[in-house]
Order: structure tokens, then sequence, then C-alpha cells
């Protein structure tokens, strides 16, 4: 017969600690845009330098119009900030947090191809 062991303990801790049903959907839908790769690039893109709608279009050979699209997704999402420059729109990554993500992101999936 198979021993069962008492976690009562464990999910006691972890279940004080869970946040709400809400905000981990929140999260999970964060995750979700980083799982498209025009998004990715861009915001890797930004994560170089702060860049216009048309640099982004030009280094990732897109139309202008496909990426103002997806900077509206990340900007909508608090990913992405812009400043104006007289008439243009400059775009950067929207606080630390985001560096923080796609930098350790990255260096997750490059650690061992060394």
């Amino acid at each position: 017969m198979a021993h069962k062991h008492d976690h009562s303990q464990a999910i006691e801790e972890v279940s004080s600690l869970m946040p709400s049903d809400e905000l981990l959907c929140d999260l999970g839908d964060l995750f979700k845009l980083f799982g498209d790769t025009t998004r990715i690039k861009i915001l890797y893109s930004l994560f170089e330098s702060e860049l216009c709608v048309c640099a982004i279009a030009e280094l990732l050979k897109m139309e202008q119009s496909a990426i103002s699209h997806q900077l509206k997704i990340l900007k909508d999402a608090k990913l992405v900030a812009c400043r104006r420059s007289g008439r243009t729109n400059i775009y950067f990554l929207a606080d630390e947090h985001v560096r923080t993500i796609i930098g350790q992101g990255y260096e997750h999936l490059t650690e061992d191809r060394g």
C-alpha cells in the first residue's frame, strides 16, 4: 500500500499566499502578450534603444501600420510608452519591469547555449 504523506501545511501556506483568480488571470494575459513574435521583436528592439515607428518598421522589414497596431496593444498593456519629439512619437519600454522580463527571458534561453 502506498504511503500517504501529509501536505496540508504546504497547501495552507501556498493558499494563504495565492493571489486572487482575477490577478492570476491578468498575469496570464500579460504573458500572452509576449507570445507574439512581432511584439517580442518590437520589445527587444526597444530593449536596445528608443525608436520611432518608422525605424521599427524598417528594422523589422514590416509595414508601419502593422507596427503601429502592435505598439497600440503594447501601449494599452503598459509595456511600452511614448513621448513626442516634434511631430514624431518615440517609443520606449515602459519601465524596468518590462526590461527585466525581456532580459531574464533572454538569459534563460541562452544560458546553456555557450
